[in-house]
């Protein structure tokens, strides 16, 4: 299936969604060293993104006319900052608020189906009558602006779902928001992710059979290391004594154990500097870690920051980050920590966007299947 993507970034959206079977007829990013990244890895030949179609240029000027025909999905993660809990919260007031160019780029193009990802932020009250225009927009984008004649003006359904990139098997407890529609006249409905991963089969694992301290080599710890907030839910599956469907939350230990200590070698360098104080405490070892953040610091919250076991802490690798957002190991990095964690903070996590994508994918298989038998 075809699709076009706006707001690249380094790719993770890209891979997730190549990975559930879209091919890319374009891909666009403004910022140049993230398109450095792309590129670099396309010269590698890492998988899928060999053979994407990169351009490097702000989405304003592309012309969307001579891409339009039986095109499948348009999909992209518009910049987050506007609607970030840690910005300026300047909403469409931003200048980076590209949320119209992605509203253009469906009402020109009119894809079967799209896919948009944001931050929780987007969801807050304070920007509920934008989100409401959003999704009218997208709704009706020919409402804003006439459409193609040959297309007729379709209307989409339009679905907004809240989701923490946890429950599809992402090492972070990343809350974000999807944005996903197809087209009314196909007389399709729109197929949503399902859940794959769970907080109680974790606690399952941990708590109550200890499968998961076996996995990694260590003793059941007593329950005195059970966290406050867990205890009640841990006290609950020992009285049900039933395990749970699907698989664990996957850890941060789960994600990076294998890599050992920053030794240099394939972006797995150790950066200096890190401590806690107040609002900065990093992330646990044993659950999911903390959302990246795109700072260099991954303040708030010291998203991007590992406790260890015995209490010390450094920062994040660009590998285990990399790792946390589901990118391969042979996708690398040839910038700096600083720019390579500021891509990680901003992509979209790859196992996500394959949930997502796969979902889509089987929402519009029996009309791409159906316009194959007729074509043959």
């Amino acid at each position: 299936m075809r699709s076009i993507e706006l707001f690249s970034g380094c790719g993770g959206l890209a891979l997730g969604l190549s990975q559930a079977g879209f091919l890319h007829d374009l891909m666009v990013e403004w910022n140049e060293s993230a398109c450095a990244t792309m590129i670099h890895n396309k010269r590698r030949g890492v998988d899928y993104v060999t053979h994407w179609p990169v351009t490097c240029g702000d989405v304003c000027g592309v012309d969307w006319s001579g891409l339009a025909h039986s095109l499948d999905l348009v999909a992209g993660g518009p910049p987050c900052q506007p609607f970030s809990i840690g910005g300026k919260h300047a909403g469409n007031e931003d200048s980076r608020d590209m949320w119209p160019q992605a509203i253009r780029a469906v009402r020109e193009l009119m894809p079967k189906g799209f896919i948009f990802e944001n931050v929780k932020g987007l969801a807050r009250p304070v920007f509920a009558e934008y989100l409401n225009w959003i999704t009218a927009s997208l709704a009706s984008p020919h409402l804003t602006e006439t459409g193609p004649e040959n297309y007729g003006n379709p209307v989409y359904d339009v679905k907004v779902l809240k989701v923490n990139a946890a429950d599809f098997g992402v090492a972070q407890k990343r809350h974000r928001v999807l944005i996903m529609g197809v087209r009314s006249d196909l007389n399709i409905s729109l197929i949503l992710p399902h859940k794959t991963h769970s907080r109680e089969k974790l606690l399952w694992d941990q708590w109550v059979v200890g499968d998961y301290w076996a996995r990694h080599g260590m003793s059941i710890p007593p329950d005195g290391r059970i966290p406050s907030c867990d205890f009640a839910a841990v006290r609950k599956l020992r009285k049900e004594n039933a395990p749970p469907a699907g698989k664990p939350w996957v850890t941060l230990r789960d994600s990076i154990s294998n890599l050992g200590e920053p030794n240099g070698q394939n972006n797995h360098r150790l950066q200096e500097g890190a401590r806690v104080y107040p609002g900065h405490t990093g992330s646990t070892l044993d659950q999911p870690a903390k959302a990246l953040k795109a700072g260099a610091h991954g303040v708030p919250g010291g998203e991007n920051m590992i406790v260890r076991d015995d209490g010390s802490v450094r920062y994040l690798s660009i590998r285990e980050a990399a790792r946390l957002q589901g990118m391969p190991d042979d996708f690398s990095f040839p910038g700096s920590w600083t720019e390579s964690m500021r891509q990680l903070g901003n992509a979209v996590p790859v196992q996500l966007a394959r949930t997502v994508g796969e979902a889509m994918a089987a929402t519009l298989r029996p009309v791409v299947d159906a316009a194959v038998r007729v074509a043959a």
